[in-house]
């Protein structure tokens, strides 16, 4: 048996999708567990660079089971573009295979979501994935299963949320609402383009658990994004850490053997919310110049800041991470000299484990461990030991602080610029 899930250590944006169809080589399914097209991985291959939000990064070898299990909240249109679009660069898009559990994203869901955030200020991505997930949980959602059996089926309960739908949108917000009939043919046709990938997920994962496959469980956004145990109320709608996956696939606890944390050797964040080490200066800048940092999903600038151990400690707790892959490492190739958050002063005291209130969180300063750096480019190395002294001395230090350690070392965003310390599969 060999099963792994990978998560973000950080805020999201770590990297994982290079992470992930590294390691599909090796894998005989990969699956996403939770999150929404609000989600992205950019997987670079051959110099082409391709931009997944729903599909698992695993599509790009032929021979690898993709799964979109129960725990993602689906916009069926946008699945099917990326399909097409998929396939129209060449791509075989044949072993998709999607949970008829998973809720659906309507419409109307995106123009609330749109309308919110401009009140809440949270700064969603606006593709409808928390009013989705809330009407899951109020348990007056649609699942994808809901748009296989016809109109007749689903027509007097679709009615009644569209009307309901419709006076939040007119009364809050003042705003125009949707055309039930309209709305309802244009979902019965996009679920009548996915049947044909559908499938009982967790069955399928169960069984090819039992024979021992090896499957790998992808987490989309970030461990301090997680709706129960992230920077709430700055956080996504669902579980991104590794017990989410056991929710979102369908499958039980016992059959995880191995969790992978993926977290880049400096820190970044999309959207509000705390940010302890977060660098408002040029060093900030040059970090998301080098990095390229700006969101898959939306464009938007992603904050950067040094990386802090303090938060890689608590998501190797909350994940019981047994292992850590560290992504561009080739951006602090520049600095002269790099750091590492190692504690939080907070009101004239040192803080080595993440704070579980907010308000605290938001009054911590970094704590600075300053290294010297390496100032030489890494990006063709292939090998630990051929690494330059100060940046090994800078990832055992990261190892040491968080007690996991590390199995992969990103130096560039191709497949081939992976330093590989020890084999997952």
């Amino acid at each position: 048996m060999s099963a792994l899930v990978l998560v973000g250590a950080q805020w999201g944006d770590e990297g994982k999708g290079k992470i992930t169809d590294f390691l599909a080589r090796k894998a005989d399914c990969v699956v996403r567990y939770q999150g929404g097209s609000n989600a992205g991985h950019t997987v670079e291959v051959m110099n082409e660079k391709f931009m997944l939000h729903l599909i698992p990064s695993g599509i790009l070898y032929p021979d690898t089971l993709c799964v979109i299990a129960n725990g993602v909240v689906v916009d069926m249109q946008k699945l099917i573009e990326e399909i097409e679009g998929l396939q129209q660069r060449g791509i075989d898009t044949s072993q998709l295979r999607i949970s008829q559990r998973a809720p659906v994203v309507i419409p109307y869901h995106k123009k609330i979501d749109e309308l919110e955030d401009l009140k809440s200020g949270i700064g969603t991505t606006k593709r409808g994935i928390g009013p989705a997930y809330a009407d899951k949980i109020n348990r007056i959602g649609f699942r994808i299963a809901d748009f296989m059996n016809g109109r007749d089926f689903i027509i007097d309960r679709f009615k009644t949320q569209v009307e309901y739908k419709n006076r939040i949108i007119r009364e809050l917000y003042g705003e125009e609402g949707f055309d039930c009939r309209e709305l309802l043919d244009g979902l019965l046709q996009q679920a009548d383009i996915l049947k044909k990938y559908t499938a009982d997920t967790s069955l399928l994962l169960y069984r090819s658990i039992q024979e021992g496959k090896k499957v790998m469980f992808e987490g989309a956004q970030g461990a301090l994004l997680d709706i129960d145990h992230g920077t709430y109320p700055y956080v996504t709608s669902s579980n991104p850490i590794a017990g989410g996956a056991c929710v979102g696939s369908g499958i039980g606890p016992t059959l995880i053997n191995r969790v992978l944390g993926v977290a880049k050797a400096y820190s970044t964040r999309v959207g509000e919310g705390p940010f302890p080490t977060e660098l408002q200066d040029s060093t900030g800048e040059t970090l998301r110049e080098r990095g390229a940092e700006f969101g898959t999903t939306t464009g938007r600038p992603r904050r950067c800041g040094w990386v802090d151990a303090v938060v890689l400690r608590y998501a190797a707790r909350i994940n019981g991470l047994t292992d850590l892959a560290i992504t561009k490492l080739d951006v602090l190739d520049s600095f002269a000299a790099v750091k590492i958050c190692v504690a939080y002063r907070y009101q004239g005291k040192l803080l080595y484990e993440f704070p579980e209130n907010n308000q605290v969180l938001e009054q911590c300063e970094p704590e600075y461990l300053i290294m010297p750096g390496w100032q030489k480019d890494i990006s063709d190395i292939s090998e630990y030991e051929e690494l330059p002294v100060n940046a090994r001395a800078y990832l055992e230090k990261i190892e040491e602080l968080t007690g996991v350690k590390q199995t992969l070392i990103s130096v560039g965003p191709k497949r081939k610029q992976t330093i590989v310390n020890y084999e997952l599969f």
